[in-house]
C-alpha cells in the first residue's frame, strides 16, 4: 500500500512539474522596440468632413422598400468635391451607379494590388428611439471631442480616415509601391449584393486578382476581452457564413376548447429545446484556437495554465467560454431561434407551426453539414426547411502572409503596448465578396473601442472619437507608405 501511495505520489508530482513547466513556458513573444509614428492629421479637417458625410441620410433599407436614392446621389457629389486631390489622381468607376471605386496606380505595374474598403450606407435609428440619442442622429454634431451621428463607427468614419491618408500622401508628391483600390460601398447593410458583389465582377472582367484586402470587421479592442490587460488589435481572418432554417410541425387543427395531447405549437416547442440542447459542436481548433492561443499568453497565471494544458483543463476552458455569448460565437456555429408563427387566431388550433432559427457558421462547418444536424436534432417529425438565401464561412485569410504582415506592422507603429491577434468575424461584411478576388481577406479598422462603444453599433447614440479619427489617419497613412511589392 505504502509503494502505491508513494507511486501516486510521483505521478502527482510529475504532473504538477509538467503543468508548471508548461505555464512558464506559455509566454508571449519579445516585442522589438518601435518608435510611435504620428502624421499630424488635421482635427478639425477631420471632425468637419466626417460630420458633413453623416448629414447625408443614406439608408440602406430591406427591399422591397426603397430607399432614398438622392441621398446616394448627393453623398457621391460631395465625396468628389470634398477630394479633388484623389479624383486628379486616381480612376473613379460608379460600380451600380453608387459604389465608389477609386484605382490608384502604384509604381509595379505587375505586382498585385491591394484594396482598402469601407461603406457608407447605414441602418436606420431603430424606431421609437429617437428621444434617447443624445445628438440628432443625422447632424454630425461635434461635441466633447465626438463626432456624434449614425454611420460614425459603422462605417463614415473609415472612409473619412482613408481618404484623408490617401490626401496627406497625395500632397507629398507620394505614389504607393503597388497599385491601391478602394472601394466605398452603398448597400453593406443589406448584403452588398449589386455594390461589392459588382466591383468583384468588374474586378474579374479586368483580370485582376488582390494579394489582399481589408475591410470592417473588428477594431482594436479596449477591455473587451476577459483577462486581458492590453489593447488587442484583433484582424479577423474568416468570417462567419450564415444559414435560416425554418422547422414545420404539424398536427390536426380545430377549436382551442378540445385540444389534443400534442398540438403543432407543442410539438414546434419541443423541438426547439431538442436543438438547444444539442448545439453544434464547437472546439479550440482552427482559427478559434490560433486567436485564443495568442491571447492566453498575454493573460493572469492561472489561465495561462489552462490554456498551456489544454490536454488536461481544454474540456474546463470550452465550459466557461460557451457560457459566455461572444465566446461561444468564435468557438462553434451558433443557433439563434428568432421568429415564431402559428395560428390565425387566438382560439384556433393551427395545422403548422414554425419556428425560424437563424445558424452563423464557423469554417468548420458548412450549409449541408448544419442542415443534416438539425434533422438530426429535432426528429423525423418536424420537417426542415432551409431557406434559399445563405451562404458558407469565408476561406480562412493566412496570418503568415505579406498582408496579415503588412496591416499588423501599421497597427504597432501607430499604437503603444498592444497585442496582435487573429480573430473571427460572427456577423457579415462586404468581405464575404471581396475574398472572391483577393489571395487573403482581412477585417480590421483602427478605432479602439469599448464595451461603451459597441453597443452603439447598429444602435443608440453612435459616435467617434476624434482621437480615433486621427489614429485611424495615421494608421491608414503607415500602411499605404510600408506596403510594398514583392521582393522589396
Amino acid at each position: 500500500m505504502k509503494r502505491v501511495l508513494l507511486g501516486v505520489a510521483a505521478v502527482l508530482i510529475l504532473l504538477v512539474a509538467v503543468v508548471l513547466i508548461r505555464t512558464l513556458m506559455y509566454t508571449p513573444p519579445a516585442l522589438e522596440e518601435r518608435e510611435l509614428v504620428t502624421h499630424n492629421p488635421d482635427r478639425d479637417v477631420l471632425a468637419q468632413r466626417l460630420s458633413e458625410a453623416m448629414q447625408f441620410k443614406t439608408i440602406s433599407r430591406q427591399e422591397p422598400e426603397p430607399g432614398d436614392r438622392q441621398a446616394f446621389d448627393a453623398y457621391i457629389a460631395w465625396f468628389e468635391q470634398t477630394y479633388p486631390e484623389a479624383h486628379a489622381a486616381m480612376e473613379r468607376t460608379l460600380i451600380a451607379e453608387q459604389t465608389i471605386l477609386m484605382k490608384w496606380d502604384g509604381k509595379d505595374a505587375g505586382a498585385k494590388p491591394v484594396l482598402l474598403t469601407a461603406h457608407y450606407d447605414v441602418v436606420p435609428v431603430i424606431p421609437g428611439t429617437e428621444d434617447l440619442w443624445e445628438q440628432d442622429p443625422f447632424a454630425g454634431v461635434i461635441d466633447d471631442g465626438y463626432v456624434w451621428g449614425r454611420g460614425a463607427l459603422d462605417n463614415k468614419g473609415a472612409i473619412i480616415a482613408m481618404m484623408e491618408a490617401a490626401t496627406l500622401l497625395l500632397e507629398r508628391g507620394f505614389q504607393p509601391e503597388r497599385t491601391i483600390y478602394f472601394s466605398f460601398g452603398h448597400d453593406e447593410e443589406i448584403g452588398g449584393g449589386t455594390g461589392a458583389a459588382g466591383v468583384v465582377e468588374y474586378l474579374k472582367a479586368q483580370d485582376v486578382q488582390l494579394a489582399w484586402s481589408l475591410d470592417e470587421g473588428s477594431f482594436v479592442l479596449d477591455g473587451l476581452i476577459p483577462g486581458v490587460s492590453k489593447n488587442v488589435v484583433m484582424i479577423n481572418v474568416a468570417e462567419k457564413g450564415y444559414v435560416t432554417i425554418d422547422l414545420v410541425a404539424s398536427a390536426q387543427g380545430g377549436h382551442s376548447s378540445m385540444p389534443p395531447q400534442d398540438s403543432a405549437v407543442t410539438l414546434l416547442a419541443e423541438a426547439i429545446v431538442k436543438l438547444r440542447n444539442a448545439p453544434v459542436p464547437g472546439g479550440l481548433e482552427g482559427i478559434s484556437g490560433e486567436a485564443y492561443g495568442t491571447l492566453a499568453r498575454h493573460m493572469p497565471f492561472m489561465q495561462r495554465m489552462a490554456f498551456a494544458n489544454q490536454w488536461l483543463f481544454g474540456g474546463m476552458i470550452e465550459g466557461q467560454l460557451n457560457a459566455i455569448p461572444a465566446g461561444n460565437a468564435m468557438l462553434r456555429t451558433t443557433t439563434a431561434p428568432t421568429m415564431l408563427t402559428a395560428s390565425i387566431k387566438e382560439n384556433v388550433l393551427p395545422i403548422d407551426a414554425v419556428a425560424t432559427v437563424n445558424f452563423r457558421l464557423h469554417p468548420r462547418d458548412t450549409i449541408e453539414s448544419v442542415i443534416a444536424h438539425v434533422r438530426q436534432a429535432v426528429g423525423p417529425d418536424i420537417e426542415v426547411r432551409p431557406r434559399p438565401r445563405g451562404g458558407n464561412a469565408s476561406p480562412v485569410a493566412s496570418t503568415a502572409s505579406e498582408g496579415f504582415m503588412s496591416i499588423a506592422s501599421a497597427a504597432q507603429d501607430v499604437l503603444e503596448d498592444i497585442i496582435v491577434a487573429p480573430g473571427l468575424t460572427v456577423a457579415g461584411t462586404d468581405s464575404k465578396h471581396y475574398a472572391k478576388v483577393a489571395d487573403d481577406a482581412y477585417r480590421f479598422h483602427p478605432f479602439v473601442v469599448t464595451s461603451e462603444d459597441i453597443v452603439t453599433i447598429h444602435g443608440t447614440n453612435e459616435r467617434i472619437s476624434i482621437d480615433n479619427l486621427v489614429l485611424g489617419t495615421d494608421f491608414f497613412v503607415q500602411l499605404m507608405t510600408t506596403t510594398k511589392a514583392p521582393g522589396e
